[in-house]
Parts: structure tokens; sequence; C-alpha cells
């Protein structure tokens, strides 16, 4: 499946960046000339950032998305070689790594999520902000769309998907109103499936849409966040060389959760020095200007024992 080519005005602002750039300005001088590799490098903001502020430094960003990775390579075509793209998903960083040659890896980045050019192109499918076709791939290649799952899993197994990734109280009442509504006519657009939630949970005027919860664990269920970001933590203990850095950078409780346990067992096992006791968090000023930053949380540690053999 093709989509719409992109736009190189669309908006997407990068968050945490100054303190992105400030873990990565942790690196000592002696690593300062090898490779930060930027795992989920969207429209290149977070990149941009790090080729301005260490001038030696180059950077391999990776995206599944082919219509980020077309308007990161407007962005970032001012630093020439010192920026490469590649097509990839997290969970094939490792192999993507040993196909590139990139050595040595000091540096590794992961912005979770979905992008501002996600949400606001309707044909992805990801917004019920705009009624589109029930999509949500991050990867047009991917198979299973949002549509598959709302339109062929039974009640029981929407239900813990919306619990479970979602953080629903209300999955149960949610799964049983997407089943028998789906017997009359299957769910194909957004707009339907978040007015059939929205009828179900029967609540109004609150901070957030009552669909909100429900689309974020179709998101993640369609793109398999959770096991994409268990492999890009194993390729940061595996690929970065001591004194690296690795950022992470989450939008949704459990993926923090996850972060934080992994990072916790590997200090324990001696493998990274943990920077961030707290996640650090978007201040005043950013949150008003980039609504996006409210819900980020940013861990980052730096490696210190490498496995012997890899």
């Amino acid at each position: 499946m093709a989509f719409s080519k992109p736009q190189s005005d669309a908006v997407h602002v990068s968050v945490l960046p100054t303190e992105v750039v400030e873990c990565f300005s942790r690196l000592p001088e002696s690593l300062r000339a090898g490779w930060i590799v930027d795992g989920t490098v969207g429209m290149g903001g977070h990149s941009e950032l790090l080729l301005d502020a260490l001038p030696a430094i180059r950077v391999l960003g990776g995206d599944h998305d082919p219509a980020a990775l077309e308007l990161a390579a407007q962005r970032l075509a001012r630093f020439g070689a010192r920026a490469r793209l590649v097509r990839t998903r997290l969970s094939d960083l490792t192999d993507t790594l040993a196909r590139e040659g990139v050595q040595p890896v000091v540096g590794l980045l992961v912005d979770l999520g979905v992008s501002s050019l996600q949400l606001d192109t309707a044909e992805r499918g990801f917004s019920f902000q705009h009624d589109g076709p029930l999509d949500m791939r991050m990867d047009p290649a991917r198979e299973r769309s949002a549509a598959d799952i709302v339109n062929t899993w039974d009640e029981e197994d929407l239900a813990d998907l919306f619990y479970h990734e979602g953080g629903e109280t209300m999955s149960r009442r949610i799964a049983r109103a997407i089943v028998e509504s789906r017997r009359r006519a299957p769910f194909r657009r957004t707009g339907a499936l978040a007015d059939c939630v929205a009828k179900a949970v029967g609540r109004a005027g609150g901070k957030i849409h009552p669909a909100t919860k429900t689309f974020q664990a179709l998101r993640r269920a369609v793109n398999a966040e959770g096991d994409e970001l268990l492999a890009v933590l194993s390729c940061a203990e595996a690929h970065l060389v001591d004194g690296g850095v690795l950022v992470a950078i989450s939008f949704h409780s459990g993926e923090d959760g996850e972060v934080k346990r992994w990072l916790a067992a590997r200090a324990k096992e001696g493998a990274f020095e943990v920077l961030t006791k707290k996640p650090l968090e978007a201040d005043v000023l950013e949150r008003r200007s980039n609504p996006r930053s409210r819900s980020a949380r940013l861990r980052a540690a730096v490696r210190t024992r490498r496995q012997e053999a890899l």
C-alpha cells in the first residue's frame, strides 16, 4: 500500500530536544567521531540536533515508515555523509547495523510512539480526529491492520488488548459493543469505531476523547510495539561500546515501565549505569508549545560493560 507523498512543510516538533542533546553530550571525546543510531528517526528532528551539537558525530537514522524517511532525507541533506538513512524496524536493527557496517556505535536513541505526520494523515488511520481507513500501520508492509483486529478478534481478546495495552478500565464494555456492532457491518473507518467506543463508554467532557486508549491499544498491537521495544533494548546491549549512551523516550506508561525495569536489571548486572533515576519530562514551556510532549518520559543510561562474545 502506498500513501500520499509527504509534504516538506509537515509539522513535527521533536520532544525533549535539550535533554536529548545533553544526554549524548556526555560522550567522552574519544567516542565523539562514532555513530549514534537513531532507531526511530521520523522526520529527522533529533538527528539534526545531534549532528549540529556534535560536529564529528555520524548518525544512522532508521525508520519503518517510508514517508517519514523521505522527509528526514530532505532535512538532513545538508550534513552529507555524516547522516545515513535506512528503512528498518527496531526488531531488524541488529541485522541492519551489520549490513551497513556501522561501528563504533556510541549512542542509540529511540523515540517511541506515533508522530504528528502519522496522526495528521487521515489515510493512515491513526487518529479519530481525522476520519480515515482503519489502518494504523507505521510500516505499510505489515499485513495486519487495525480493521483486521477489530473485525476478527473475539470479545475476550479485544477486552484484554484494550486493558493491557491501553489501560482502558472499561475494556469489556467496549469490546462487547464492538462485537455487537460488527455483526451488522464491519468497521472500516476510524470515525465509526470512535463513535462506537464513545457510545459504549457513555462519558463526555473529559480531558481526553473516550476512544483514546482503545486507539492506542490497537496501534500498539498492529505495530507489535512491545516486541519492537525489547528488541531495540537488546540491540543496545549488544552493540553499544563502553561509555556509549542509550536514550529511550516513551509516551505510554507500560513502555516506560518496560524501559525502567530493563535498565534496572542491566544496572544490577553491571552492564549499564542509569543516568535518570526518575524519567525526564518536558517543562511547562515545552508542554505549552508542544502538547505531544506532555506524556513524554525520557530514560538514559551509559554502557559500562560489554559482553566479550558478540
